[in-house]
């Protein structure tokens, strides 16, 4: 019996694949180049998470802001907003703040009285001297409206104990209730609680004569202010600011009818008011971020910037790997290496670099966008202000491997460009 010996095909013919031995030979000489080049591989890692970084953070900044406004909206309970136009500052009045609607309780009455609207509440926005028994004056957001009803939240102490009542039909001879909430940062502020003291007014003479009693704690007009903020009677307000003559109010929210349609309200409203603009609620969002676009075309800038210093520096890096290594890649190509495979090699590098970098921006973005909540807290009173959905992070990380390819397809023709016989001597 003859042995058969071995098989023909026992081994693999590696010259049967010559394309996966191309591109594995590709993989090898670019693991191996990256190894070598340590900090050019770390800075180039460094500039596509920085991109990365700055495009999610600032696009889930935009989402987020967006997000926000449409949560407090909503959380306001209004479905009508009326203005007399943009509020203007006011420098030489009392108060500091131009407020434009004119015969605002009136105005109140007026709209109560229709059967469409259920609740018709004016608020004025005045700049106040604020101070406690053991603080110094402090310049804040003087809130005239009510701190009472459902949509008001009380976290500490009580509501308003009383409506209204100092107006009295236009005349302000009514009893002033001195009570005000405040948030909880002007709480930490002048070191206050329920039950203590603060003098108000539009002028520290002012302020001196008008004690008024901490009712309560309510987040509600600083959150939708962003500012820390006192909250008294409008009349009240009116009364410590010099503006009870023309009974001056920022804006007048409304609560619709449960049977009407806020649009249909807003319509028929501002044809009875045609000085005032009337807006439902996602008319008033829409309306504040247009007066933003100058700061939305400021974030996308940014995002461009920081999107076009990654592809540089990832282009620039790899274009100084290619010139401090051309002896090594002019004898890869005298010993008989393709372009294409060298080409193929530093794709593989950049797809590599971006891969990682794209990785860790998206990991980094979730502590840095804590981060910026933390501090979004801080500064106007309400965080969650960064939105981070999965698209946001998968684009980021698309945006990293673009970069990394669109840097491997220019240098390559400077890949394609080296001559052998300049290079080895």
């Amino acid at each position: 019996m003859t042995d058969a010996g071995p098989r023909r095909d026992a081994v693999p013919d590696r010259s049967r694949f010559p394309r996966l031995a191309r591109v594995r030979a590709a993989a090898g000489i670019a693991l191996s180049q990256l190894d070598h080049a340590r900090g050019r591989t770390v800075l180039t890692i460094l500039g596509i998470t920085l991109a990365v970084l700055a495009a999610t953070l600032l696009a889930g900044t935009g989402l987020g802001v967006v997000e926000t406004g449409q949560q407090k909206f909503d959380a306001a309970g209004r479905d009508v907003w009326i203005t007399g136009g943009p509020v203007r500052f006011s420098p030489t009045g009392v108060g500091g703040f131009e407020n434009t609607i004119v015969g605002a309780h009136e105005l109140e009455a007026e709209l109560e009285a229709r059967d469409d609207v259920r609740v018709a509440v004016p608020m004025a926005f005045q700049t106040v001297y604020v101070k406690s028994n053991t603080s110094d004056y402090e310049t804040l957001v003087g809130v005239g409206a009510p701190a009472r009803g459902g949509s008001v939240q009380i976290t500490n102490g009580s509501e308003f104990s009383s409506a209204d009542v100092h107006y009295a039909d236009g005349d302000y001879s009514g009893p002033m209730t001195h009570e005000v909430a405040v948030d909880q940062r002007t709480a930490g502020l002048l070191n206050v609680s329920v039950g203590d003291s603060l003098y108000i007014g539009g002028t520290t003479g002012i302020a001196r004569q008008n004690e008024f009693t901490v009712v309560g704690i309510s987040p509600t007009y600083s959150r939708f202010l962003g500012a820390p903020s006192v909250v008294v009677h409008l009349s009240e307000l009116q009364e410590v600011t010099g503006t009870t003559g023309s009974d001056k109010a920022t804006l007048v929210t409304l609560t619709v009818s449960d049977d009407a349609d806020p649009s249909a309200v807003a319509a028929d409203i501002e044809a009875q008011y045609p000085h005032y603009d009337v807006r439902t609620n996602e008319e008033q969002l829409a309306e504040i971020l247009r007066d933003q676009a100058v700061v939305m075309a400021a974030g996308a800038s940014l995002v461009f910037l920081a999107l076009f210093a990654g592809l540089a520096l990832t282009v620039n890096i790899l274009l100084s790997h290619v010139y401090h290594q051309q002896r090594e890649f002019a004898a890869l190509k005298a010993l008989g290496t393709s372009s294409w495979t060298l080409t193929l090699t530093l794709v593989f590098q950049s797809l590599l670099l971006g891969t990682i970098g794209g990785a860790l921006g998206v990991a980094v973005s979730f502590p840095a966008a804590r981060g910026l909540d933390r501090l979004a807290e801080l500064v106007v009173g309400f965080g969650d202000i960064v939105t981070l959905p999965t698209w946001i992070l998968a684009g980021g990380f698309a945006i990293a491997f673009v970069m990394s390819l669109v840097s491997s397809l220019v240098v390559s023709r400077q890949i394609a460009g080296i001559k052998p016989l300049d290079h080895l001597g």
